[in-house]
């Protein structure tokens, strides 16, 4: 658990680092007056710039860094299918008539034992739904039915655009005071020391508050869950959606969240006793929200 938050963490930093590097290079990161103060909306602007790119290129590429991490076969729905892949594509393209969606979603399937499904994109127009084997060859067809429910449901909520939104948001918050507490630990040393120190002050709080901002998108992402269920009971049939989380619980240990990028998007997380920094709930409390429904 410990390893998969400081990835996550890791990563955006390494991203956020990424493009300021790129503005320091094009001189859009002089956010420090000529008297050595900081202009706060010269620097907020910069941050939101920092903040929001990072988000938006991660959501562009998100379908296609899906189908090449996970390697995604997608179906052709206009070309030759088998039995079980005309199935599967004709069981999503109900869920998305139902759920009043104009756009129908890539419909894939991806080779691993691991009982998981999960819906990516950078819109309604332009997602994708994609199912393990292992999901397709342990879970009957109601609980099948409940889970692509909960995929389809996560696409009509727009979960992947406001979970966009939400990291835009705390990157720039992360950008904006790591670089004022890093000025303000800069200005207790000597001027000779002060451009290194900011330096590496910069580093260590970006980290600090990443950690802090990310317990912020760990919830919604839990929140989304939650709304993604009611979702697809709503689509599926309660039953169903109960069913389907019933049978994910049986096969919790065949649950890969290695990847994170793509794990933080799946139905499943697995039961998670640190839920604090868990992208999904404890499977038993969706299970009981959905009874209480």
């Amino acid at each position: 658990m410990a390893k998969r938050i400081f990835l996550f963490i890791l990563t955006n930093v390494l991203v956020l680092t990424t493009i300021m590097i790129v503005l320091s290079v094009l001189g859009l990161n002089s956010y420090i007056t000529p008297s050595g103060n900081i202009d706060f909306m010269l620097l907020l602007g910069f941050s939101a710039v920092v903040g929001f790119s990072g988000s938006f290129i991660s959501l562009a590429i998100s379908r296609w860094m899906a189908k090449k991490l996970m390697g995604v076969k997608v179906i052709d729905p206009n070309g030759s299918m088998n039995d079980y892949e005309r199935n599967l594509v004709e069981r999503v393209h109900r869920l998305v008539r139902a759920a009043g969606l104009s756009h129908m979603p890539e419909v894939g399937i991806y080779n691993s034992p691991e009982v998981n499904a999960f819906a990516t994109g950078p819109s309604k127009r332009r997602s994708l739904v994609a199912v393990s084997t292992g999901l397709l060859e342990r879970m009957d067809d109601d609980a099948v039915e409940g889970v692509l429910a909960h995929e389809v449901a996560h696409i009509a909520n727009g979960d992947m655009v406001t979970m966009t939104l939400l990291q835009g948001v705390v990157n720039t918050f992360v950008v904006f005071l790591s670089r004022i507490a890093a000025w303000a630990v800069a200005q207790l040393v000597d001027e000779d020391k002060a451009m290194i120190v900011h330096f590496i002050a910069i580093f260590v709080f970006q980290i600090a508050f990443s950690i802090l901002g990310s317990i912020v998108v760990f919830a919604y992402s839990r929140y989304r869950e939650f709304h993604a269920d009611r979702g697809g009971a709503d689509l599926a049939g309660k039953d169903k959606m109960i069913h389907a989380l019933e049978s994910l619980k049986a096969n919790v240990k065949r649950v890969d969240t290695r990847q994170d990028t793509i794990a933080s998007m799946k139905i499943s997380g697995g039961t998670k006793k640190k839920l604090l920094f868990s992208t999904h709930p404890d499977l038993d409390e969706r299970i009981r929200r959905l009874h209480a429904k």
